[in-house]
């Protein structure tokens, strides 16, 4: 039996993706590493990701306001 959910949460794609000079996608947010082992992550890194995620488009839009 399978107990791995790595599933269960969703990509954050949004298919739009366009890496900065960082390699972090502007679509997504993600930078190309986690992009990579997205995959292969379990539930609770895809959990950490997105909060990563969240945190840079913030910064971004705070950065550039419009």
């Amino acid at each position: 039996m399978n107990n791995s959910n790595s599933s269960d949460v969703q990509s954050p794609c949004v298919r739009n993706c366009c890496l900065d000079d960082k390699d972090m996608c502007l679509g997504c947010f993600r930078v190309i590493d986690e992009i990579l082992v997205w995959g292969e992550a379990d539930n609770n890194r895809k959990v950490e990701i997105l909060a990563l995620c969240e945190s840079r488009r913030k910064a971004h839009i705070n950065s550039h306001p419009f």
